[in-house]
């Protein structure tokens, strides 16, 4: 089986059943009904490859596993090359498990153009795994940017009220952002000569060209993750996105800006990223606090959400710029935590807008009495957001503290305080939507959850609690993987200015010179 094709199987396997759907005739109800079950087994066969791989997975191995390589356009030193490693294992997971989750949240949400909604969210799942499986420039951009495509449909065509002008805010803050990616990477390929991945992190560039380079990469991660001040574009797309399209968006497309930064910005430029470091941790920390401020006057469930995942990526690249061991594996446990967390939220959102057409959380409370179940699971998804010891929201949150106190102890203490506003908010959401009074008549009426429902939220609710308390699984396959990572960059630091290091004890230390070097800037 080693020399079978198990990514391409995987990433283009969606693509079968968006055809399939496409040639399915006869009455609407008919047509729908089947189009929904194409989509949801061919969403659960994906996702039991995937499982498939996990098992196969080598942890002992920090390198690229599953290796393809074909010549895809030889004259121009091109190939089609896919492969997999511990970082990037976890984020093909998340995609193939929340998509089956996707389409059964949409199962009666969605009643127009069914066909074409199904066929959207193959296409994006396709999409989304082979950004993460990509070990070629031009494939991961062809793959990265053309996720764009299915998600401005989903927004645009099955959102809601200001559906257009979000789809479009959307589409143009993300596709700014890559143009100016494109044209770094044309750069790469006309000084290094290759668009192989593995090869070009082994082979920094010059110094004087990793500086535009980082930026120009930075400005297409930046905005997909989205950090502040350019997150503004997620609010309205979460608001207006259908649930199944607020699940995906925070689930897996926020997290194609983190895994940038770890597959291209630390290894490719070592120099640039060491230097601009205090400036994309200050940033971290202004998100943290100033969004989770913005979150706590929000109105709108789905709107404090968002701006709750622009806090929780805030430690995501407070760790990853860390460039510890410690802090680059909690922003790579936070992006998967997160991942499973927000998209539980979203679709708990989801459950009780269906029922009762609004977000506003005074149009509920007091719902514990008629919906325990819910009650239930959306509490342990509330206590996962805070970072509560137990679920996974913690070892994320602790991890990437943890190396940032390393490098930069003033930034792990500000950063700290988003933990405590998180809490803040949350509680009062949950407060006034589960506990708050029963005014309304309608909200006090509202069923539990239904079989369905159950079937769509218990897994999540499971995963919450059980990587919180045995995250050996992840760790043991993310660890060796990150290792790696730190000591490539490290090596490729040492290349280009071996002069920087600080002498500590016999050994120059990495770390010594980049809190060094974070004081100076």
């Amino acid at each position: 089986m080693l020399d079978f094709p198990l990514l391409s199987l995987l990433t283009f396997l969606p693509l079968v059943g968006a055809v399939f759907i496409l040639s399915i005739r006869g009455t609407e109800q008919n047509v729908a009904q089947n189009a929904r079950y194409t989509a949801l087994y061919t969403s659960v066969f994906v996702f039991a490859i995937s499982l498939y791989l996990y098992l196969k997975f080598d942890p002992l191995d920090p390198g690229f596993q599953f290796i393809e390589k074909i010549e895809w356009l030889p004259t121009l030193n091109i190939s089609y090359s896919m492969g997999l490693d511990g970082i990037s294992l976890f984020f093909v997971l998340l995609s193939t498990f929340l998509t089956p989750l996707c389409i059964l949240a949409s199962w009666k949400a969605v009643q127009t153009r069914v066909k074409e909604y199904m066929v959207a969210f193959l296409v994006l799942e396709t999409l989304m795994i082979g950004t993460f499986c990509a070990l070629d420039l031009v494939l991961f951009y062809v793959f990265f940017e053309a996720v764009l495509i299915p998600m401005f449909l989903i927004i645009g065509i099955w959102g809601g009220p200001r559906k257009i002008y979000a789809s479009y805010k959307f589409f143009l803050y993300t596709l700014l952002g890559s143009v100016l990616m494109l044209l770094a990477m044309l750069m790469i390929y006309a000084e290094g000569g290759s668009t192989d991945i593995p090869t070009l992190m082994q082979n920094p560039l010059a110094a004087n060209l990793q500086y535009w380079l980082f930026l120009a990469f930075f400005a297409s991660f930046a905005v997909k993750m989205p950090m502040w001040p350019v997150h503004t574009w997620l609010p309205d797309a979460h608001v207006e996105a259908p649930t199944a399209g607020s699940v995906i968006l925070a689930g897996v497309l926020l997290k194609m800006g983190g895994y940038g930064f770890l597959r291209f910005s630390l290894p490719m430029f070592p120099e640039a990223s060491e230097y601009f470091a205090p400036f994309v941790m200050s940033l971290s920390v202004i998100a943290i606090i100033y969004t989770s401020l913005v979150a706590l006057v929000q109105e709108d469930m789905k709107k404090l959400i968002a701006y709750s995942s622009v806090a929780h990526m805030g430690f995501v690249t407070l760790g990853i710029f860390s460039m510890t061991v410690e802090g680059i594996h909690g922003g790579v446990f936070q992006m998967i935590s997160h991942g499973i967390i927000s998209a539980a939220l979203f679709l708990c959102v989801g459950v009780v807008y269906d029922r009762l057409h609004t977000r506003e959380m005074g149009r509920y409370g007091g719902i514990v009495k008629n919906m325990p179940k819910y009650a239930t699971v959306f509490m342990i998804f509330m206590l996962g957001s805070v970072g509560l010891p137990g679920t996974s929201g913690f070892i994320g949150e602790f991890l990437s503290l943890l190396g940032a106190y390393k490098v930069n102890i003033l930034m792990s203490l500000l950063a700290a305080t988003g933990m405590v506003l998180g809490a803040a908010y949350m509680l009062l959401l949950y407060r006034r939507v589960v506990f708050g009074p029963a005014d309304n008549k309608d909200a006090t009426e509202m069923k539990d959850l239904e079989p369905r429902e159950v079937l769509i939220l218990a897994p999540l609710a499971v995963l919450v609690i059980l990587i919180g308390v045995y995250p050996a699984p992840l760790s043991a396959r993310i660890e060796p993987s990150v290792k790696r990572l730190v000591t490539l960059y490290e090596d490729n630091l040492m290349k280009g200015r071996p002069t920087s290091y600080v002498e500590h004890g016999d050994a120059p230390s990495l770390q010594t010179a980049h809190l060094v070097k974070g004081a100076q800037n």
